[in-house]
């Protein structure tokens, strides 16, 4: 059998993780050992955070809607039971878009539900 030397696929491996920890600090984005742990963590963080990202998203709506809803007199929480009663199907990212870009159209759905 003839002989194989690995040396260009362990290069290529560790060049493609110095790729992926450009930009980290110090010796994260120079050593490879500490480019692989840094690289673990990172991906760790990225999954938990794509998921956190939806939390807070949601917590921006509703602060928004909030808001906007006290300008026409009316409290978040009975503004949305108000919505559930008359069944408006609108969601908490649109009500919040409604109410930062367009208040007027946001005040006339509020005295519409509230009648």
């Amino acid at each position: 059998m003839t002989r194989v030397k690995r040396g260009t696929t362990s290069v290529k491996r560790r060049r493609n993780v110095l790729k992926q920890t450009k930009g980290f600090r110090w010796q994260r984005s120079k050593k490879e050992r500490a480019a692989r742990e840094a690289l673990l963590h990172a991906g760790i963080h990225s999954f938990q955070d794509r998921r956190k990202k939806k939390r807070v998203m949601r917590k921006l709506w509703n602060i928004k809607i909030n808001a906007a809803s006290r300008q026409t007199g009316i409290s978040y929480s009975r503004l949305v039971h108000l919505l559930k009663k008359a069944n408006v199907a609108i969601d908490r990212k649109i009500l919040a878009h409604l109410a930062e870009h367009h208040p007027a159209a946001f005040t006339a759905l509020v005295k519409e539900i509230s009648l």
